[in-house]
């Protein structure tokens, strides 16, 4: 869903971004010197239970207070990426200053005041993230201590995940509903383990919640890290600080190695972007180097054994089923 302030009247672009973001959220109250004439665009992405919204607006200023909260709590928990801007939060009596290099974390049950703006008082831009608290695999204690808590986004898990929400902030157009709950699950895992770091809890999380929490942040960095060629087991062991035999023991209890993983998700990107008529001027070889499939022939044999044809043929065919399809369909059904 794509909401962007030219669809309102200048007088009521404040007031319906405000709305959504409390119907996202929870409710909050806003103020904004650009209020007359309020600029905003946003984009949410539900990947299963975690809703995701990257956005780029004007400054403003939001609080959440007591009685909103006895009004309506739905123990939910926020996190925030700047791209761009400075955030200042105002939480118990402590302030907080967020760039692009930490991550912001709130919550529903606690009153809070943030600030947010772009340098010089210019534009911002941030991805969101809201989901339950429950989702997190941590004791409540544990996540209600973290809230608020320094988070690091350039170093160790917390690189992968400010990776992971730019991927998805700059290449969701991409995407398939299908993918969207195995993303959610990477996505909740990957802040579980910012949380733990966070705390220095890892040992909090039990044992299957642990392996599981690596593979999916194994799965992660293998997603954000597809283009790049030289992406192979000790890249992404390296990345998790685990051994590569942790790493190849945690995919072969799932039925798939390492290479294969990644190789299959290659080659799905591939086949996508081939069936993309927005894409049919770019050749072959092209969009297969896109996805760190840099060998000809390799790749061809590879698609082959995935898909039962070769890619010119899979093009060929997916694009003659475009082209014929019902224009209602192929606009979407406008």
């Amino acid at each position: 869903m794509e909401f962007d302030s030219a669809r309102f009247p200048a007088p009521e672009r404040f007031a319906r971004w405000r709305e959504q973001l409390s119907s996202t959220y929870a409710p909050l109250e806003a103020w904004s010197e650009h209020a007359e004439d309020f600029w905003f665009r946003e984009r949410h992405m539900l990947l299963g239970p975690v809703e995701v919204w990257p956005t780029t607006l004007q400054p403003v200023t939001l609080w959440r207070t007591p009685a909103m909260i006895r009004s309506s709590d739905p123990d939910g928990l926020h996190l925030s990426m700047l791209l761009h801007g400075t955030m200042e939060v105002d939480r118990d009596g402590w302030q907080t200053v967020h760039d692009t290099a930490t991550f912001n974390t709130n919550d529903t049950s606690r009153a809070w005041r943030m600030r947010a703006y772009g340098d010089g008082g210019g534009p911002m831009r941030l991805v969101g993230v809201d989901f339950l608290k429950e989702r997190l695999a941590l004791p409540r204690r544990l996540v209600d201590r973290a809230i608020g808590a320094p988070m690091s986004a350039r170093d160790g898990v917390g690189a992968l995940l400010a990776a992971f929400l730019t991927r998805l902030a700059d290449g969701s157009a991409g995407l398939r509903p299908e993918d969207g709950p195995r993303l959610g699950a990477v996505l909740t895992d990957l802040v579980s383990a910012v949380f733990a770091h966070t705390l220095e809890a890892e040992k909090a999380l039990a044992p299957e919640a642990h392996r599981r929490a690596l593979l999916l942040r194994a799965q992660g960095f293998i997603l954000a890290e597809l283009p790049d060629p030289g992406l192979d087991p000790a890249a992404v062991a390296a990345a998790l600080h685990i051994s590569v035999s942790h790493l190849h023991r945690l995919f072969t209890d799932h039925g798939e190695t390492v290479a294969a993983w990644i190789r299959r998700r290659r080659l799905d990107r591939t086949a996508r972007d081939l069936a993309d008529p927005a894409l049919a001027h770019v050749p072959v070889s092209t969009i297969a180097r896109r996805w760190g499939l840099t060998q000809p022939v390799t790749f061809s044999r590879a698609f082959r054994a995935a898909f039962g044809t070769s890619p010119t043929e899979h093009r060929r065919t997916a694009l003659s089923a475009a082209r014929d399809a019902p224009s209602h369909l192929r606009s979407g059904g406008r």
